[in-house]
C-alpha cells in the first residue's frame, strides 16, 4: 500500500506546504506545537480540507483539488488515533472498540460482519484489553484507554493508520510498557502509518523515516 500525498493549506500564521510519498513503511512527524502536523494528519482523514493539492492512498484518489475530488472522512478506511483517545465515556470498552465497524460495508453482510468481529476479538485479545470488555471506558486506566483506542482504530482494517501523540498523556512508567507493546504490534502492520511526536525516543524506536516540520515546511 502506497501513500502520496501533497497539501497546501492556509493557517492563522504560515501557509502549510508539504509533500511526501511512501509504502507499508512508519513515518514519524517531529515538530514546535503549531508547526502544522496535527493538521497535516486531518487533511489525510478526511476531517480538514486543503485549500490546494492531491491525496492517494493505494491508487486511490482521497482528494484532488484541481479535478473536485474530495472523499468523505468515513469512505476513506483510514484509522486515527487521536491524543485525547475519543472514547465515549459511558459506553463500554467492547462497544467503543466495535464502533467504527458499523460504518463498513461489509458490516451488513452477516458473514462478512462475524469475520470483523472475529478480528476485533483477536486485536482485543493481542492489546491485552479483552478482559476489559464489559467495563465502562471511563473506569480504565489511562494505559487501557491508549490500547482501547488503537485497537478502535485497528478494527475496520484500515488503509493507512494515524497517530497523534497517542502516548503523551502516559506517565514515564506507563510510556515504557506501552512502547515494548507497540513495538511488537507494529511488526503485524502491512500498511502506512504516520505518528507525531514530541519526543525523540519515539523516533528512535518506531521511525522508518523521520521528518521535522517548522512552520508547516518539512525543515529536515
Amino acid at each position: 500500500m502506497r501513500l502520496s500525498f501533497q497539501v497546501q493549506k492556509q493557517l492563522n500564521y504560515f501557509a502549510l506546504d508539504v509533500k511526501c510519498s511512501m509504502a507499508d513503511e512508519f513515518l514519524v512527524i517531529e515538530g514546535a506545537s503549531g508547526a502544522g502536523k496535527t493538521t497535516i494528519l486531518n487533511c489525510l482523514a478526511g476531517i480538514v480540507t486543503p485549500d490546494e493539492g492531491e491525496i492517494t492512498l493505494g491508487g486511490r484518489r482521497l482528494f484532488h483539488h484541481a479535478e473536485g475530488i474530495n472523499v468523505p472522512a468515513e469512505k476513506r478506511n483510514i484509522g486515527y488515533l487521536f491524543q485525547n483517545y475519543a472514547l465515549f465515556p459511558h459506553m463500554t470498552v467492547k462497544n467503543n472498540v466495535l464502533y467504527g465497524l458499523k460504518n463498513k460495508r461489509e458490516y451488513k453482510n452477516w458473514q462478512m460482519r462475524q469475520e470483523l468481529l472475529e478480528d476485533a476479538a483477536q486485536t482485543m485479545d493481542v492489546l491485552g484489553i479483552s478482559h476489559l470488555a464489559d467495563k465502562s471506558a471511563a473506569a480504565i486506566s489511562g494505559g487501557e484507554k491508549q490500547r482501547v483506542a488503537l485497537a478502535r482504530a485497528m478494527v475496520t482494517r484500515p488503509a493507512l493508520l494515524l497517530l497523534d501523540e497517542p502516548f503523551s498523556a502516559l506517565d514515564e512508567a506507563t510510556r515504557e510498557g506501552i512502547y515494548e507493546e507497540f513495538l511488537q504490534f507494529r511488526k503485524t502492520l502491512r500498511i502506512p502509518a504516520i505518528l507525531i511526536t514530541h519526543n525523540h525516543r519515539e523516533t528512535e524506536l518506531f521511525a522508518d523515516h523521520y521528518i521535522r516540520l517548522k512552520d508547516g515546511r518539512i525543515e529536515a
